[in-house]
């Protein structure tokens, strides 16, 4: 192909999007979630969507396949797909207005998952439950293509090695269930290459994923691209995996697109200022919080309040036939801790290592297996927590207090915001109705929440409005030590940091300590002074959170260090991958 050919089929691109229009028609009248949106996309490039939630991204790579879930409908603009890639089309060019097509007529069908393919955010929700991994795959393939069942399922077996699934040859008659995570997202992902698609939308594909398994989700689209030349929508929040992977970038902001340019003008010279906050806000995370370091030169950490002595979880145990003891899980396994008066120690891990299973263990809401937890109160008695019984944890539980990772699940929908906040004070006991209320309103203007907030309801309420709620609730009993469960990993990047600065505040206010269980470093870095890294039940390692960071000691660590994206184009390919496997 000569350069001139080249240099035209580049430029032309696969699917444009002209003022496209989706809306929902609510009893106050139609609702644009998608607002005269137009993009391209070209063959063997990515395009990253970002923006915060509610700003209409997925429902925007919905509309392309019209797909999107009734109340909503696709108001007006046009989806064309240029099909002059591709031997299907014939000789010339075919163009296609996706959007002029009935939703739910075979010619629709017969592009879906052909022409454009789609992957979900989650595939437990989106792989069925009851039918095994080769048939969903093979039925894609069938579905599509004139071939024989046999045939079909030579071609799953392929496509799941050729996304690295182990094992492939049993794999394809395994369950979703017996599949991990980012197994089911690479059955997924063969599922949305079974036919050679022109245009593959992936649609948060790593949101649910921990870390090193989103780096490899990346790498396999990144290769499988790079063979087939295939365009891809890629709709994300996270900067870092937009640096990593992006060519071009648009942001969407309540429905529009406010900014779009190649990744390299983003992130250097972004224009429109809601493009600049939320580059921002991704490089406050890229460092340790000023305010941190300032408290701990006027205030330093005092003596350990709360330590695990060789803590073991197991779940499942039980006794065979013959009498013989069966182990269940090891969930937690011989964890050494501690917690000093006044720190903020971190928690880092995959899913699965066993991080909210200690931090339910170091608040007595788990039975302990085995060791000691022992808890020095604020007159400075000692006491074991592990051997206590329900009624004598009853002042310990009113100083290790929790909050909770999802804001919009740990806040009871049939309670209004102040009887939330209340709950605590009415289960101690101490106060009367008129002072809990002010005790409430009290609490409602230290994590900057209006008085109004008392008799609303928490769907009100965005995201990190809630979380600061299940933060006054959490604060309400006056306790000595909070454990922040994932409490940022479902707000956005620009509310994360809002989030974390208010828990700074409060814990100079109110002389807190803090355990922050998370699988976001930047999260750990800018929050935490030291952390403890997690792997199958064990602390692995360690330290000063800036020596972790910076010089990892443990091979694990280095593994998950180095699969963390970094929020700059320019590293991009320079971070060598660590891959740590266990010696068994």
């Amino acid at each position: 192909m000569d350069g001139e050919t080249m240099t035209s089929e580049w430029n032309t691109p696969v699917l444009e999007l002209k003022n496209l229009t989706t809306e929902f028609v609510t009893k106050r009248g139609a609702f644009r979630a998608v607002d005269d949106v137009s993009l391209e996309l070209h063959a063997g490039k990515t395009l990253c969507v970002v923006g915060e939630s509610g700003s209409g991204k997925s429902v925007m790579s919905r509309s392309i396949l019209q797909i999107v879930d009734p109340p909503g409908r696709v108001a007006g603009g046009q989806a064309l797909l240029h099909r002059h890639r591709t031997a299907r089309a014939g000789a010339g060019e075919e163009t296609v207005d996706l959007l002029k097509l009935n939703p739910k007529s075979r010619a629709i069908r017969s592009l879906r998952g052909r022409d454009v393919a789609m992957i979900f955010q989650e595939p437990m929700s989106s792989l069925s439950p009851v039918h095994r991994i080769g048939d969903q795959v093979g039925e894609a393939i069938r579905l599509h293509e004139p071939v024989s069942k046999k045939d079909a399922r030579e071609r799953t077996f392929e496509l799941l090695r050729k996304v690295e699934i182990p094992n492939p040859g049993k794999a394809i008659d395994q369950f979703p269930f017996e599949f991990s995570g980012g197994m089911r997202q690479r059955a997924m992902i063969a599922m949305a290459l079974a036919c050679n698609p022109t245009v593959l939308i992936a649609d948060e594909p790593t949101t649910a994923l921990d870390v090193t398994i989103q780096a490899e989700i990346l790498d396999l689209i990144r290769s499988i691209q790079d063979d087939s030349d295939m365009a891809v929508l890629f709709i994300t929040h996270d900067m870092g995996v937009v640096a990593e992977i992006a060519d071009e970038i648009a942001v969407m902001r309540f429905g529009k697109v406010v900014e779009t340019g190649d990744v390299y003008d983003i992130f250097e010279r972004p224009q429109h200022y809601y493009t600049q906050r939320l580059l921002n806000s991704v490089r406050e995370l890229d460092h340790p919080s000023e305010r941190r370091l300032a408290m701990r030169k006027e205030r330093p950490v005092g003596a350990p309040c709360l330590v695990s002595d060789n803590v073991r979880k197991v779940f499942g145990g039980s006794k065979s036939w013959f009498g013989t003891e069966v182990e269940g899980l090891v969930a937690v396994n011989d964890a050494e801790l501690e917690l000093r008066s006044g720190e903020n120690l971190g928690i880092v891990g995959e899913s699965g290592s066993g991080k909210t299973t200690l931090g339910r263990c170091l608040q007595r809401v788990h039975d302990v297996t085995a060791g000691r937890i022992l808890y020095t109160d604020s007159s400075g008695l000692e006491r074991d927590l592990a051997p206590l019984t329900e009624n004598q944890l009853e002042q310990p539980w009113r100083d290790i207090r929790t909050v909770f990772q999802d804001p919009f699940s740990s806040l009871n929908p049939r309670m209004t915001i102040g009887q939330i906040i209340a709950e605590p004070l009415v289960v101690e006991g101490k106060l009367t109705g008129p002072q809990i209320r002010e005790r409430v309103y009290e609490l409602l203007e230290l994590v900057g929440l209006p008085v109004s907030a008392y008799m609303r309801y928490p769907h009100a309420f965005s995201g990190g409005q809630r979380q600061r709620v299940s933060i006054a609730r959490a604060i309400a009993p006056n306790p000595r030590i909070i454990i922040a469960d994932e409490a940022t990993s479902a707000l956005d990047v620009s509310l994360r940091t809002q989030i974390l600065d208010l828990l700074l505040d409060l814990q100079e206010r109110l002389d807190l300590s803090f355990i922050l269980i998370s699988h976001d470093i930047a999260v750990i870095r800018y929050f935490c002074d030291r952390i403890a890294v997690m792997y199958r039940g064990r602390i692995v390692e360690t330290g000063d959170t800036e020596t972790v960071c910076n010089t990892p000691q443990h091979e694990y660590t280095q593994s998950l260090l180095s699969a963390v994206p970094v929020a700059d184009p320019r590293a991009r390919g320079q971070k060598q991958r660590v891959r740590y496997r266990e010696a068994i």
